[in-house]
Order: C-alpha cells, then structure tokens, then sequence
C-alpha cells in the first residue's frame, strides 16, 4: 500500500481577493489514518526516551511533520 503524508490542493482564487494568491496549499496527514489496524509485532522503538520524544511506542505511527511554509509555495 502507497500513501503520501503530505496532501496538496489548488484552491479557488478570486479577482475580488486583495492578498496574493496561493496557488498551492499543502496540508500534512497522520500515518495512523492509512493503518486500518495495528500490525502484529510492530517495531517499536528502541527506548522509552525516543519514544516519549517521538511521541508514539512504534515506529511506523511516527511522523516527523516536516512541512515549513516555505514548502508550500513551491
């Protein structure tokens, strides 16, 4: 299964609109919603530390969340 964590969309611009316009937005999605179920024996992380750091016990619901503003207008 492919999936992406960072989604993209054009949005709608007006003529009456005084900003510039966005012509990409880009919004980050968490991995859980691609996981129907927990796997069994999922890998989790190798210590309680880097797991509160990261925030989640297994590897695979960690997202980093990289998304900056300057990626968005690419």
């Amino acid at each position: 299964m492919t999936y992406t964590l960072v989604k993209c969309y054009s949005p709608y611009i007006s003529k009456m609109d005084p900003c510039p316009p966005m012509l990409k937005k880009c919004f980050s999605t968490p991995p859980n919603l691609y996981i129907p179920f927990q796997p069994y024996n999922s890998e989790q992380f190798p210590t309680a530390r880097e797991a509160l750091y990261k925030g989640t016990l297994w590897t695979c619901l960690y997202d980093p969340y990289p998304l900056k503003r300057e990626e968005n207008l690419e």
